[in-house]
């Protein structure tokens, strides 16, 4: 592996950590056979944390250590496992995205029984996809393990195989794994999987106080995206109960970009799913923001907000918004929901449509047919693609679509309920 200025910083801090001196490099390459894998794990705990915490410069460290500690424990005397340390080190490694081959090389070599069989056959089936086989006995052993060196780790494989079949139960591991390693690599993934399962199973208090402890402590992490979709996710299904005071608390304890950025988030899903209150409300916060922002345009706050607001008295001024945002300044996922909320917002305020036969009826058609012909739909703008904070940069053809399914889907409801006010109207006396 090439080592770069940023490698060569990281490198110096394990070095340091592994007690090699002021050459890490020389150190790491002269060393690699004398050091004790305890040692090199510590520094691949510390780097994978920094990871966690925001730091990417350590990812390219993170996979020379990965691959050092590797050739180390393939190559290291059955002696140096008397050490539990260094035994520990081992499964921690496979763990940690570790090479999985590598400990069943040792644990085939462990003739002196320095390695548990019991957990080395869980991390055998957790990691070759078995986990659910081993979730009853992992259950097991978490108790036994806590307060270990292991425990953390164990914690998180057990609340990771439990999912499946009884979410809140793994729960209780994640909270274990969180309480064992705070701060770490560890928590984040317990944090982010406790939220995931509070958006489908658990209350929304619990779920909110995931969000609030993750946003204070890993908003920069590589894995930050996913706490946004969820975070946007317990909003949408579970809004009343959390309450828009809290919505907005939570949202606060972000940088004004990610703020922004989430709030977006929520008022496209909330504009798509017909939560149009709460569409509205997050729109009108991201263009509060946007002043501290000058290079991020309004645009998609401006169509979200006009969503929203397509089944109100404000349609027709909806529209006019509609209308005038700049294909080109669209992403084509949005410009498919702006082409689809244009229709809608038409239907509703379109006059009631005549029975053929009837005066004027065959005019009507006609207008539409020529209208049609002077407004034809422009495919040959290129739109702006997304460029997101969260390092979220792509988005499926199919979600496009989903997207444009679930808005008209709203907007035929909202057709719906405004044909039924017209027919009570029809009726009174």
């Amino acid at each position: 592996m090439s080592v770069t200025k940023s490698s060569k910083r990281w490198l110096f801090l394990a070095a340091t950590l592994c007690g090699l001196g002021a050459e890490p490099i020389k150190a790491f390459s002269q060393s690699q056979d004398s050091l004790m894998p305890y040692a090199m794990l510590r520094s691949l705990q510390f780097v994978q944390d920094s990871v966690a915490m925001g730091d990417h410069s350590a990812t390219e460290m993170q996979r020379f250590l990965l691959q050092t500690i590797d050739e180390r424990l393939k190559s290291a005397p059955s002696a140096i496992f008397k050490d539990p340390r260094n035994v520990d080190a081992a499964l921690v490694y496979a763990m940690s995205g570790g090479n999985p081959a590598t400990l069943e090389l040792l644990v085939a070599r462990d003739v002196d029984g320095n390695f548990d069989s019991r957990v080395a056959d869980i991390l055998r089936k957790y990691l070759s996809g078995k986990g659910t086989l081993v979730a009853q006995s992992i259950a097991a052993m978490v108790p036994e393990y806590r307060g270990t060196r292991i425990g953390a780790y164990l914690a998180l494989i057990g609340g990771n195989v439990t999912i499946p079949r009884d979410p809140l139960a793994a729960l209780g591991f994640y909270d274990i794994a969180r309480l064992e390693a705070p701060g770490t690599i560890v928590e984040e993934a317990a944090l982010r999987r406790s939220l995931a399962i509070a958006v489908e199973d658990g209350d929304a208090a619990r779920g909110v106080d995931y969000a609030q402890r993750y946003a204070r402590r890993f908003l920069h992490s590589p894995y930050a995206s996913q706490f946004a979709d969820l975070l946007v996710s317990l909003v949408i299904k579970r809004a009343d109960s959390i309450g828009e005071e809290t919505i907005q608390e939570t949202f606060a304890m972000m940088d004004t970009e990610r703020q922004k950025e989430a709030y977006l988030r929520l008022s496209r899903l909330a504009a798509i799913s017909g939560k149009d209150g709460l569409a509205r409300m997050a729109a009108l916060k991201a263009k509060a923001l946007s002043p501290a922002l000058p290079d991020q345009p309004e645009v998609q706050a401006n169509l979200y907000e006009s969503l929203s607001n397509i089944g109100t008295p404000d349609v027709v001024s909806a529209i006019e918004t509609i209308v005038q945002i700049p294909e080109g300044q669209l992403s084509d996922r949005d410009r498919a929901l702006r082409d689809a909320a244009r229709a809608i917002a038409e239907q509703v305020v379109r006059p009631p449509s005549l029975q053929p036969g009837q005066p004027g009826a065959e005019v009507g058609a006609a207008t539409t047919q020529q209208d049609a012909r002077q407004n034809p739909s422009s495919n040959g703008t290129a739109g702006t693609e997304e460029k997101s904070i969260w390092r979220v940069e792509t988005h499926k053809a199919d979600d496009e679509g989903e997207d444009v399914r679930q808005l008209v889907t709203s907007g035929r409801s909202k057709l719906d309920e405004i044909d039924s006010l017209l027919k009570k109207g029809e009726g009174a006396p």
